[in-house]
């Protein structure tokens, strides 16, 4: 079977703009311009967690599959991971929730290396208070290898990917839990609660109990539209039942010699 990504995965495609904004802008290697802005126009959702767009004028990084009207192609790069687009100062939109994408970029096929390091960091490898010197020889191989391949593939360092983690951990308990933001912050693996605002301000520009307010908004205006709607249906009951009556009446009225 052609996995969907298979005219993504191809020789390096470095465009003008990506030679102005830095390294940091793509992933060469990996990801071809072209087939990216095609499934993000087309908003494929074969794509969704395989690469994440940011959009220029706004410093928002989104899934393929974002609801919002796509931007122009001129304004957008590609990143492999979300670690990447937020290196570059990209922030997660808060529509297509980039933390929830399903699936595994498609970059992790490339070095098995990289993939297993994913694995242990995806698993809290550096949350309990181990390093990248640690997880480097779990892997046989040297700090500084591990983070050239990290480059390389991932466009971010294995720091990097993990407090990306974390944060996309607690962004989905807020949206997913009443959790209070102290058992989010530990839930995660921030190993103390001003590490885990701090790094929550730096991703969102906001802080995490911004969000839950945001969440509390939406929850509240949905329950509003429900109950209007229980009373609209309510009231058309009503109407209905004291209608059939009176029209009984007037039936027979009429029919009376």
């Amino acid at each position: 079977m052609v996995s969907p990504f298979s005219d993504v995965i191809v020789g390096a495609v470095i465009t003008r703009r990506s030679r102005v904004l830095g390294s940091d802008v793509m992933s060469h290697d990996v990801l071809d311009r072209r087939a990216c802005d095609r499934a993000r126009l087309a908003r494929d959702a074969r794509f969704d967690g395989r690469f994440f767009t940011g959009v220029l004028t706004t410093r928002i990084y989104c899934r393929p599959t974002c609801p919002v009207k796509p931007a122009q192609s001129r304004n957008v790069v590609f990143f492999a991971t979300a670690a990447a687009a937020e290196r570059a100062g990209f922030r997660p939109c808060l529509r297509c929730r980039p933390e929830a994408a399903p699936g595994t970029p498609a970059w992790r096929g490339v070095a098995a290396s990289v993939s297993r390091a994913l694995r242990l960091i995806e698993r809290g490898f550096l949350d309990d208070g181990r390093s990248v010197d640690d997880l480097a020889d779990t892997l046989g191989m040297t700090a500084r290898h591990l983070r050239r391949l990290f480059l390389r593939h991932a466009g971010a360092s294995p720091t990097a990917v993990a407090g990306t983690r974390r944060v996309q951990r607690a962004k989905t308990l807020i949206d997913e839990t009443t959790l209070p933001m102290s058992a989010i912050a530990f839930a995660a693996g921030f190993t103390s609660i001003r590490r885990f605002n701090a790094a929550f301000r730096a991703v969102y520009r906001r802080p995490p109990s911004a969000l839950r307010r945001r969440r509390a908004r939406r929850q509240s205006a949905a329950d509003t539209v429900a109950a209007r709607q229980m009373r609209r249906a309510s009231l058309s009951m009503l109407s209905a039942t004291t209608a059939a009556p009176a029209r009984k009446v007037h039936a027979s009225v009429n029919a009376a010699p």
